[in-house]
């Protein structure tokens, strides 16, 4: 069972990305969390794995955090969510916001994300909301002026065309690492990421 690669990026594309360890190519499925959270092609990465086997299939998941690994575990346990389904709920809601949602029985949220109609939401909801991790991430602590910031970087991504989740987890990922940039640097940094 593979639960852990560490090696060189060799290929990204969103949610897919080869990984180079020790000359053999391992193709990865990842949600857009950890995508954006990727460095070039070329750098050395570390991921959580969960290794899917069926039998006509074995694919690998890959995770930047603990908790995107448990949250896409617990998913799957549900019936009715294969992984397919519960990589694009990672890939439509940060992991801390997902449990909480979920804690909240915020269906409505949960029906935000693209895949995830009402019945699924109300089932993640209700097989979830005692299930999860004790210890969540910590909540980022809020910076002057960070919410106008981001909804500032996400109408402008909107504007030039981006769909609403794949431009917040960039607009979110870009924050994260340069917390106190400028709004003109974040937006060049973004596009280029979702350019490549």
């Amino acid at each position: 069972m593979i639960s852990r690669l560490k090696g060189t990026l060799v290929d990204k594309t969103p949610n897919r990305i080869v990984i180079d360890v020790g000359g053999v190519g391992y193709d990865v499925l990842v949600p857009l969390s950890t995508f954006y959270g990727l460095a070039d092609t070329g750098s050395a990465v570390t991921l959580r794995v969960h290794m899917h086997v069926r039998e006509d299939v074995i694919a690998l998941y890959g995770f930047s955090s603990g908790l995107e690994l448990d949250l896409f575990e617990r998913l799957i346990a549900i019936n009715g969510i294969g992984p397919k389904l519960a990589l694009a709920v990672l890939s439509g809601i940060d992991p801390a916001e997902l449990v909480r949602a979920i804690r909240a029985q915020d269906v409505a949220r949960l029906t935000r994300i693209p895949g995830v109609g009402k019945k699924t939401a109300e089932r993640i909801g209700l097989e979830l909301k005692d299930r999860l991790p004790q210890s969540s991430a910590p909540a980022e602590a809020a910076t002057p002026g960070g919410n106008d910031l981001r909804s500032d970087l996400l109408s402008a991504l909107t504007n030039l065309g981006y769909k609403g989740a794949v431009a917040e987890k960039a607009v979110d990922a870009a924050v994260r690492q340069a917390p106190v940039a400028r709004f003109e640097d974040l937006l060049r940094d973004i596009l280029r990421q979702m350019i490549r």
